[in-house]
């Protein structure tokens, strides 16, 4: 879970035959089907279509297939009287019955000529394709930012005896989900697992958003015997750059699951070590002076993850040896825009024998604050190279004088909050803890 490839360009816009105006694919769903190929389902923007691609192999590359039509050939979606469906999800069951889960709770959808429905189910045929099935409301359209109703991205998993229907919230809590002992009906709301603002976790409100706030798309994994809910937050200033994250979650013997917190440990297991060069990109806390920014669903503000240089394909392993090639250098990732109380947090490291922290730097005219909690007094500081290219800063501190007095952490489970006080704003490309 540490090695992680990038397999390119799986499928492009021009391979679905009556996109003729290259509209983009939004949040695709991957199932293997009884055939044992796999089957990749995606919404046309600016259309109310679900199309299918297929490979014999997950990571592609996909060729269309076709869009899932009703018996009478016809794609469902394009009749008026059709609801409107968004962000597809499918589950192919025990007994080999496909389900596609769909749609969405956003008024502005309207516009594209259909009813909103929320989150409906219908039934597939072994084909993939054919809607065998009328469709069922699951989680009704109810757009309340105070209830954690339907938004859209609806994510299916069968687990033991439960069906789990996972799906971002109206009330910005991040990734919710329902249960039911039935794969197309009596879906009960639950909870919230995990927020990427830690939004409702521990009872956090909506402005004291530790991280830039957007929307959530993730679902249920299991590796190796242990559940994990992957998750997405916001990048680069805008709701559409993305970074993966994921954490481990428990199953209680219910069925239920419990929220848990945001942190830099991913697929660690465990706190991070103390020791060694981390990127300044797995920050989990991201905040301005003097609180979270609340949230502006299309302009996200405030301190951000980005990077220098576009995103790239890398060259197939046989073409770059045949070529000579080698791979191309890999678009730096870094947090920019820390002004002057800004603040990076990062949870949680092993600390037991951690004395030195550098940290890699540009754009700097003041210093960077070693916290012992969110806005927090300082346990030391670093007086920042003044360079508007990459420099090295560094200072000894005790791990022991960030948990003093706290029941919460340990040295062993110890935070990094990091706040910048100066003028302008910095860039922070790493650190190194020894």
């Amino acid at each position: 879970m540490s090695d992680w490839r990038y397999e390119g360009v799986i499928f492009r816009k021009d391979q679905t035959p009556w996109n003729t105006r290259n509209q983009a694919y939004y949040a695709p769903d991957c199932v293997q089907g009884p055939d044992g190929r796999y089957y990749l389902y995606y919404f046309v923007v600016n259309s109310s279509i679900i199309s299918v691609a297929v490979c014999d192999k997950p990571a592609g590359k996909y060729e269309y297939l076709g869009d899932v039509s009703l018996p009478d050939g016809h794609a469902y979606g394009t009749k008026p009287e059709e609801w409107f469906t968004f962000d597809p999800a499918v589950l192919v069951d025990d007994d080999g019955r496909i389900w596609l889960y769909t749609g969405s709770s956003q008024p502005e959808n309207g516009q594209y000529g259909h009813e909103i429905k929320g989150c409906f189910v219908m039934e597939l045929a072994e084909d993939m394709l054919t809607v065998i099935s009328k469709p069922q409301i699951l989680l009704p359209a109810k757009w309340v930012y105070t209830e954690p109703n339907f938004f859209e991205g609806a994510s299916i998993r069968h687990i033991g005896e439960w069906y789990y229907l996972v799906y971002p919230a109206t009330n910005m809590t991040g990734l919710n989900y329902a249960m039911s002992r039935f794969p197309d009906r009596d879906f009960v709301h639950k909870g919230a697992i995990h927020c990427s603002s830690n939004i409702g976790y521990q009872g956090r409100s909506l402005m004291q958003a530790s991280y830039p706030m957007g929307n959530s798309h993730g679902g249920l994994v299991c590796i190796k015997g242990q559940w994990y809910i992957f998750d997405h937050r916001v990048t680069n200033g805008s709701p559409f750059s993305r970074q993966g994250v994921a954490e481990k979650i428990a199953i209680h013997p219910d069925g239920t699951i419990d929220m848990v917190e945001s942190t830099s440990c991913g697929l660690n297991d465990g706190p991070l070590k103390g020791s060694g060069t981390y990127p300044a990109y797995i920050a989990c806390v991201l905040m301005g002076k003097p609180a979270g920014e609340m949230f502006n669903p299309m302009a996200v503000t405030g301190p951000c993850v980005t990077q220098d240089g576009p995103d790239y394909d890398p060259p197939e392993p046989e073409e770059a040896e045949n070529n000579g090639e080698t791979a191309k250098d890999a678009p730096v990732s870094y947090i920019t825009g820390l002004e002057d109380g800004s603040q990076a947090g990062y949870k949680y490291f092993d600390m037991t024998n951690t004395r030195h922290l550098s940290v890699v730097t540009r754009g700097a005219r003041g210093k960077l604050e070693i916290l012992n909690g969110e806005f927090g007094e300082a346990v030391a500081e670093i007086l920042l190279s003044q360079s508007d290219d990459w420099a090295v800063s560094e200072t000894d501190f005790m791990p022991e004088r960030i948990v003093a007095e706290r029941t919460d952490i340990a040295v062993s489970r110890c935070p990094l909050f990091l706040r910048y006080q100066g003028e302008g704003s910095i860039d922070i490309l790493e650190f190194t803890l020894s």
